[in-house]
């Protein structure tokens, strides 16, 4: 058989046009520019690690967002330990080395860097305040020589920053998070900035001042910051850009919703929620103890799981963005560390997060006064109970939680205090007595259900942020299975480690109780025709890899988990091997320093960053 005839077709289509375009010419009979050479589209993908950086910093954030500029072979990584971006020499990306640092305590005493994107030899990186609550910056550097090129103020907290793809303007997530005792909350907002004139940025603001907190609230925006307005109330995480620059996306994490952006006329048009996960519907299922020491995924009528992601990515289908999260869950835990807020002092802080066993304790909750219990749940009332009509199945009865409470049932869950219970007519709690008998003289919340942070999962939605398709219980499933292997070789069995803790070593179960894996980080790369998406499991550990072309129906294609100690009580007295994915970074193939297509990893546990190749079947 010739070679002509095992030439990939589309290939070969792809040569005949350009030949004829050629052949034809432009305006003006000139001859056409040579067509771009079009990638293979492969049927599937592996990633195997190349190489690595390691700060040398074990569970100090050392390694967290990793970003890369093809111009100068260098990477670029968030190292919140130093305060500053560790720049490295990738033009061998199997022997990476340290080359430089991005220090921003240069431009503000005190400061530290939460982010960094690159495009086209200009890097932009995010510059958080010494006092959380003050104004950031954006600065802008050169990529070649790490150059201050110019800089600008921006909101409170800038967590996070990305390129529009023409790279003329950089958006930047102003989390506005309160200060530790909420004494202090900054409104949260989204930086537009125009970056043509690299000295000269032009800031404008997309804020949601035009947004009223009641209304958010019926659409079921999750805004309940004491003494916040919806501006206040309202902490952007991540951004997504859509393909022709015109909108982004913005996961406000903890308030499960998106905000959608105007990019031109830096205006939020819209904050959609996001809604809850349905843990009792089959393939929704949950592992929700970390007593029992082993893997027990199933399903649980009345518990819902919020989706709150943290990072987000776009890309496009047929001429239709969408949008991939990683479902990581987060609460609100502000004044956890303070005794006074302990102490009743609800002026000092806010908690949502609460164990189910205390929160639905027969006896009330005056066991946990003076411990973990919030004062601003004390303030509501006495304890809390379930509705026998919806957890029955666990014993629940009238004023009593029956099995429910125990340890290895929905006991050990975290969930939040602030959703759930039964409420009147005008939004306030409809209240219960201790015999779980309604009285407008009772001091019991009646919950019909019990809300846990994150999906466990990762979801795609469409432009508009309505859901698409979510992973559903896969992830458990998987790490659970005989299927999946971690370490290098991929000779450990995962369920031997189910849900381990990213900082300890013989920790199988232990996240059970409460996010499971922790899928936190997403990136997607294309080659070809297809679309992969990469997300890391924080506490697990590993990058799951699946096929999104169709976003109805992803794959499963890959998971790698190069964590080689899982037995080791601190790992950081071992080589354990790389813990904590934060973010993560593709590299396409015409833009890899070795012409393969790449994907970084910062893991801000073991503070290395690793390299991996992809290997492509065809």
């Amino acid at each position: 058989m010739s070679k002509l005839t095992t030439f990939p077709r589309h290939l070969l289509l792809s040569l005949v046009a350009a030949a004829a375009l050629a052949a034809c010419g432009g305006d003006d009979n000139k001859p056409a520019a040579p067509a771009a050479p079009v990638e293979a589209t492969p049927k599937t993908v592996v990633l195997e690690k190349i190489g690595a950086y390691d700060s040398g910093v074990f569970g100090e954030s050392a390694a967290e967002i990793p970003a890369f500029d093809a111009k100068s072979k260098r990477g670029f990584i968030v190292n919140a330990q130093k305060g500053a971006v560790d720049v490295i020499d990738m033009t061998d990306p199997a022997k990476p080395e340290h080359i430089g640092t991005i220090d921003a305590t240069k431009l503000l005493p005190g400061a530290s860097i939460n982010s960094v994107a690159v495009h086209e030899g200009l890097v932009a990186v995010a510059v958080q305040a010494a006092t959380k609550t003050d104004k950031g910056l954006l600065a802008l550097y050169k990529a070649s020589d790490l150059s201050l090129l110019g800089k600008a103020e921006v909101g409170a907290l800038p967590d996070m920053l990305t390129f529009t793809p023409d790279g003329q303007t950089v958006l930047v997530a102003n989390e506005g998070e309160p200060s530790d005792d909420y004494q202090i909350d900054p409104e949260g907002s989204i930086s537009v900035v125009d970056v043509r004139d690299p000295a000269k940025p032009v800031v404008r603001t997309a804020d949601f001042k035009a947004f009223d907190k009641a209304e958010l609230l019926k659409k079921g925006v999750r805004v309940f910051g004491p003494n916040a307005t919806a501006a206040q109330d309202l902490e952007p995480e991540y951004i997504a850009v859509s393909a022709d620059g015109k909108t982004a996306w913005a996961s406000l994490q903890e308030n499960n919703a998106f905000a959608i952006i105007d990019v031109a006329n830096a205006k939020v048009t819209d904050i959609v929620p996001m809604g809850f996960k349905d843990h009792g519907k089959d393939g929704n299922g949950i592992d929700a103890s970390d007593t029992d020491l082993k893997v027990d995924i199933r399903t649980w009528p009345g518990v819902r799981g919020l989706f709150l992601p943290d990072a987000i990515a776009a890309y496009e289908v047929d001429g239709k963005t969408y949008l991939v999260s990683a479902n990581e869950g987060d609460a609100r835990a502000w004044g956890e560390d303070n005794k006074a807020y302990w102490a009743g002092d609800a002026s000092k802080g806010f908690v949502e997060e609460f164990r189910a066993k205390h929160l639905i304790n027969a006896k009330g909750w005056s066991g946990r006064a003076g411990d973990d219990l919030p004062p601003q749940l004390a303030a509501m009332a006495k304890g809390g109970l379930l509705n026998p009509a919806v957890f029955g199945y666990c014993g629940a009865e009238a004023g009593k939680p029956g099995d429910c409470r125990e340890d290895d049932q929905l006991g050990r869950l975290t969930v939040t205090w602030t959703q759930g219970y039964q409420t009147n007519a005008d939004g306030s709690p409809k209240m219960y007595n201790a015999s779980g008998v309604a009285d407008p003289k009772g001091d019991r919340l009646m919950y019909d259900a019990l809300y846990a942070y994150g999906a466990r999962s990762f979801s795609i939605w469409n432009d508009k942020g309505q859901l698409v398709w979510d992973s559903g219980d896969a992830m458990e499933q998987f790490l659970s299975s005989d299927s999946c292997k971690a370490g290098a070789a991929r000779n450990i069995p995962c369920k031997d480690f189910f849900n381990s803790n990213h900082e300890a070593g013989s920790s199988m179960d232990n996240r059970s109780d409460n996010k499971g894996p922790e899928p936190e980080g997403v990136t997607v790369g294309k080659i070809g025709e297809k679309t992969f998406a990469f997300i890391g499991l924080e506490r697990m550990g590993g990058v799951l890899v699946y096929d999104i072309s169709k976003p109805t129906a992803p794959e499963q294609v890959d998971y790698i988990n190069t964590r080689e100690d899982w037995t080791i009580k601190d790992p950081s007295t071992v080589k354990a091997g790389d813990l904590g994915p934060e973010g993560l970074a593709f590299i396409p193939a015409a833009q890899s320093p070795n012409g393969k297509p790449l994907l970084m990893v910062g893991n801000e546990v073991s503070g290395t960053t690793s390299i991996y190749q992809l290997i492509l079947t065809y």
